[in-house]
């Protein structure tokens, strides 16, 4: 896999493994985990399990203001999945199929109570010939991603305690 078509950022999060997944495996928390105001969760979204599992989210990107592309509806299927391990989907759409880019959080026990997490954007499988119209997604959301994840799971965990 090439660098230059993967991005990634990473952070240590106060929580147990199991705890970060729970939370990335339930479409609607991915939404909080976005925070773009980009997307919605689609009516009926449930965690995902296995592989194949789908999960769709309703796009708009009219918040972001970068791409003209308007309410969308994204597929996304889950295409490797470990428990308390990682999470990847291909992103793609219910009418045109996977656009050929992944998305993933990784997950790894630091100790009994500290995970690092991962989360990365790869677009590999994109056809070169679609590149220049592919909106690269920015290190910046990525790790505004991470910083979103580390504080729903630090209020998930003050809920808890």
């Amino acid at each position: 896999m090439s660098d230059a078509h993967r991005i990634a950022a990473s952070r240590i999060v106060k929580a147990p493994p199991a705890v970060v997944f729970r939370i990335v495996t339930d479409p609607h928390m991915q939404v909080e985990i976005d925070g773009s105001g980009m997307l919605e969760a689609a009516p009926g979204a449930r965690r995902v399990e296995a592989v194949g599992d789908t999960f769709e989210m309703d796009m708009d990107r009219e918040p972001l203001g970068d791409v003209d592309m308007g309410k969308y509806k994204s597929l996304n299927t889950v295409t490797r999945i470990v428990p308390d391990a990682l999470l990847e989907w291909n992103v793609g759409s219910a009418e045109r199929g996977p656009y050929g880019h992944v998305y993933g959080w990784e997950i790894r026990a630091v100790s009994a109570d500290e995970t690092e997490v991962t989360n990365y954007c790869d677009w590999t499988n994109i056809p070169e010939k679609a590149m220049p119209h592919f909106p690269i997604v920015p290190l910046a959301m990525m790790e505004k991603s991470v910083e979103n994840l580390a504080d729903l799971v630090a209020r998930t965990s003050e809920a808890r305690g």
